[in-house]
């Protein structure tokens, strides 16, 4: 699968999160890139919704660098990069290895452009946003096929 979406509002890119996040299951890893204001967190939030989480209590964890959300059916790991010193080895500072160990697990993960190499579980999407809101947005949804990334 590999689509582009074309979204004109903020509305229109959050009814996206919840189209992809009626399609996830457990160790789903979402890769997301694009700059700032680019809407990955808006994205995130429209998953969240359609997964059973209160979006109110969905934010940006840029300081925190992982948000847990625990639904009814999955621990929603919400990863930022953003903050991760370029050349360090951003897998091992939010502890990726241990959360994609939890088998209930989706992985969603801002900044992805930042992890260098790295093997991941089968079911990996990568989310290309290009656009900030005051453009439209064009979101590429590519379903990799490998569970070994180069991700840069």
């Amino acid at each position: 699968m590999n689509e582009t979406y074309i979204c004109t509002s903020p509305e229109e890119t959050f009814g996206l999160g919840n189209n992809i996040g009626s399609c996830l299951s457990a160790r789903h890893v979402l890769l997301l890139t694009g700059g700032l204001g680019a809407g990955k967190t808006l994205l995130t939030k429209g998953i969240l919704q359609t997964l059973g989480f209160d979006i109110d209590e969905v934010t940006s964890p840029s300081f925190s660098l992982v948000n847990l959300y625990k639904t009814a059916s999955f621990n929603v790991y919400h990863i930022d990069l953003w903050r991760i010193d370029e050349g360090s080895d951003a897998a091992f500072a939010v502890g990726l290895d241990d959360i994609l160990d939890d088998p209930i697990a989706i992985v969603i993960i801002e900044w992805a452009e930042r992890l260098e190499s790295l093997s991941l579980p089968e079911h990996v999407i990568r989310i290309r946003i290009v656009g900030d809101g005051d453009e439209p947005r064009h979101i590429n949804v590519e379903r990799m096929e490998q569970s070994s990334l180069n991700i840069v």
